[in-house]
């Protein structure tokens, strides 16, 4: 039976213990603060995310897998740090090509609007667009064989007026990649901003708006290179009738751009895996797991997603080692003018399909986390 002596003792070493596993477990599940956009998400988000996901998309990282030779990876740092690490899920796939069009998927997806799943697109569309990623170079952002010794370092240009006088042109060309998007101004700008430019990637709405803003800016064709892939962003039906013609070199049958020439935006020479075309999981995964706006109870929920530099951004830290962002929104934007090839200041105006303040405390949050580097002056 033992002492009554020894009894407590025993006791006393359990509630001991179990105060310890009590702190320590407070300690590492400690999230932050929930109002900030970097909180971990609850148990019931992580597994709504993750249910959404069908079994023929896990798995399957389209840019294929991170070199382990790469020492300082944002793979890496994902498995150390806790309040980011439940937020990361690389298996979720980036792009999505003719192999991940499946019955399965389809069924799933047309539940959820544009540019979440396909809810109200012809199946038509979809299935034809989709038939025509049929090229590995269409499931992948690049091939990570050209690095086997190497990390990846990726540089995200937003369009922000901090940019302006920032002499940071030559820093973003040092990258092996630059993102780019929308009306990415580069003529008369080259020490601020570079000239590289690897990926661009839009809508066809942003693309076409930005002609038409920012031509008095000199943005009168989005950029053309040679090793220039472009990322198309499924915000609407739109986005998919373009692609498919874009890929097959033909005027748009159909739709709001009917008639339209893909050559005039792409060059006359676009091969079809220069094309990329973002997957509606990915593009879920990004608003529920980093960017969930209480914009989407308003009125205007059902136009709310995240902006395109943003998903942008999201992009490259699901897909480089080492991400570095300019031109995105700080805590002093209010300094700066709205774009930064702006001949006179002109303040940031915030629109109810984006959530610019919540985007500015992911950017933070990620920053001091040590995810990304974010240029800030």
């Amino acid at each position: 039976m033992g002492s009554p002596r020894w009894k407590r003792l025993c006791l006393l070493f359990l509630a001991g213990l179990a105060a310890s596993l009590v702190f320590y477990g407070r300690h590492y599940a400690s999230p932050g603060s929930p109002s900030t956009a970097s909180r971990m998400p609850q148990q019931g988000e992580v597994g709504l995310v993750q249910a959404e996901i069908s079994q023929d998309a896990r798995g399957h990282h389209l840019t294929g897998e991170r070199s382990s030779l790469c020492p300082w990876s944002l793979k890496s740092k994902v498995k150390i740090e806790p309040t980011f690490g439940q937020q990361f899920n690389f298996d979720i796939p980036v792009l999505i090509w003719e192999r991940h069009f499946t019955p399965d998927s389809w069924d799933r997806l047309k539940q959820r609007n544009a540019p979440n799943g396909w809810h109200g697109l012809p199946y038509s569309v979809i299935s034809s667009t989709l038939k025509v990623l049929n090229d590995s170079a269409n499931s992948r952002l690049f091939s990570t064989a050209s690095f086997p010794n190497g990390c990846i370092r990726c540089a995200v240009v937003g369009n922000g007026g901090i940019l302006n006088g920032s002499r940071q042109g030559k820093e973003i060309d040092a990258h092996d990649f630059v993102f780019r998007v929308n009306g990415a101004v580069t003529k008369g700008f080259e020490k601020d901003v570079g000239t590289k430019t690897s990926f661009f990637g839009f809508t066809v709405n942003t693309m076409k708006n930005s002609l038409i803003a920012y031509a008095e800016y000199g943005f009168t064709q989005i950029p053309q290179a040679k090793d220039l892939q472009y990322i198309f962003i499924p915000s609407h039906v739109r986005d998919y009738i373009m692609l498919r013609a874009a890929v097959l070199g033909i005027a748009v049958p159909e739709g709001y751009d009917e008639g339209d020439e893909p050559q005039k935006y792409f060059g006359s020479e676009a091969s079809a895996g220069k094309f990329k075309l973002l997957h509606p999981e990915f593009m879920y995964y990004l608003r529920e797991r980093f960017l969930r706006s209480e914009n989407i109870k308003s009125q205007f929920g059902h136009l709310y997603m995240p902006s395109t530099g943003a998903i942008m951004l999201l992009t490259a830290l699901h897909t480089c080692d080492q991400v570095s962002a300019y031109g995105f929104i700080t805590e002093n934007y209010k300094k700066f003018s709205a774009h930064y090839y702006e001949h006179e200041k002109k303040p940031l105006v915030f629109y109810a399909n984006h959530d610019m303040l919540l985007e500015l405390e992911l950017w933070k949050n990620l920053h001091q986390a040590g995810f990304m580097k974010l240029y800030q002056r």
